[in-house]
């Protein structure tokens, strides 16, 4: 870390009543932000650092397509990008919803600093264990009725809009696929012709969904949902890592949790987690028609596994980081179920032509 950027962390720290906290630097993500956990007389917290100029910026809700293209793939996407005041928003909407969101002790926006309650280690894919998986992953799924017994709110309290996960973002994110990880499993850029057949695929596949936002996690999984035993009901999962909330499909978040990139979901327990949660929405009085939330959830789950693949092509081949090759397999054996739904007839069609199945996984390994 730089002299003047740790200058300033302490500066943040000794006004915020945290001077001379023992600072202890946590393992980094596939992000721009850095946490610490902090102890000083025996109160703990955590510490966000996003510096500001790390990433491209954002966009307003109201921000043309244009107008997001010109400012970058964060805009395009609907990514929080440096902005730490999105976490900030989403944390008070969960927690007003009685949630398991960080408490914020101090935030500096300007420069990218929050002290938030440290919430533990007790990340899922820690603590999960054959006794215990069903109950973490029902509780994930109750958390999940409690954000779709309403629709997306359009403002995050004190003042962020909540972007719709729109046409432009879902398909900027399947773009990654070909742009990415084609060169990297076949050897060569993919063909313009593939690259416009593929999009359009997705274009019709995504004007399936069903059109009733709810208010989406964006990356809810086993890395990011910590289990707390000594709170009562959807408050025992503690949620981190949601400054890319978007307003978007029911179906995303719950296929986020059971088709996991990091970690096997046997079928049964999936199964059973989809079940709990369509229970809890027909308990709360918001039921939903089935057969049309399993089309939903093909959709949204093909769309992310193809997002993954390329994020996870794109980890390796731009930014060095080959450890995420070996994830591949997982999530092409998630995408190639997905792709067996009817309702993605041709979009599996395009991948059996494009891409042979023994390219499907790590690059010159494992295959799907």
């Amino acid at each position: 870390m730089a002299a003047e950027r740790n200058d300033e962390i302490e500066s943040f720290l000794a006004a915020s009543g945290w001077g001379g906290a023992i600072r202890a630097p946590l393992p980094g993500d596939a992000s721009t932000r850095r946490y610490e956990r902090l102890s000083l007389n025996g109160r703990i917290a955590m510490l966000m650092d996003q510096p500001q100029g790390a990433e491209t910026p954002a966009a307003s809700a109201s921000a043309t397509p244009e107008e997001r293209q010109k400012l970058g793939y964060n805009a395009v996407a609907r990514l929080a990008g440096a902005d730490c005041g999105r976490f900030v928003a989403a944390a008070n909407h969960l927690q007003k919803l009685g949630l398991s969101a960080p408490k914020i002790f101090a935030a500096d926006l300007r420069k990218g600093f929050v002290i938030i309650e440290d919430l533990g280690d007790g990340l899922f894919a820690n603590v999960v264990s054959p006794e215990n998986e069903r109950d973490l992953y029902r509780g994930a799924a109750e958390v999940l009725a409690i954000l779709h017994a309403n629709r997306a709110p359009a403002l995050l309290p004190p003042d962020k809009e909540l972007n719709a996960y729109d046409e432009t973002a879902l398909l900027a994110e399947v773009d990654l696929f070909t742009e990415w990880f084609m060169p990297v499993a076949l050897g060569h850029a993919a063909s313009a012709e593939d690259v416009g057949e593929h999009r359009e695929l997705w274009r019709k596949a995504l004007s399936s969904l069903t059109p009733d936002p709810v208010f989406v996690h964006r990356d809810y999984h086993a890395q990011n949902l910590l289990w707390l035993p000594e709170r009562e009901g959807a408050a025992r999962v503690g949620l981190i890592d949601f400054q890319d909330a978007v307003a978007g499909s029911k179906a995303y978040d719950l296929v986020s949790l059971i088709e996991d990139a990091r970690r096997d979901v046997d079928r049964s327990i999936a199964d059973a987690t989809t079940a709990h949660y369509l229970a809890c929405m027909r308990a709360q009085g918001t039921p939903l028609d089935e057969i049309e939330f399993a089309r939903n959830m093909a959709v949204m789950a093909a769309q992310r596994n193809a997002k993954i693949v390329g994020i996870f092509a794109r980890l390796h081949k731009r930014d060095g980081k080959a450890r995420y090759l070996a994830l591949l397999p997982r999530v092409w054996g998630h995408l190639n179920r997905d792709l067996e739904h009817p309702a993605l007839a041709d979009l599996r069609t395009w991948y059996d032509r494009v891409i042979p199945r023994e390219r499907r996984g790590a690059p010159g390994g494992e295959a799907a």
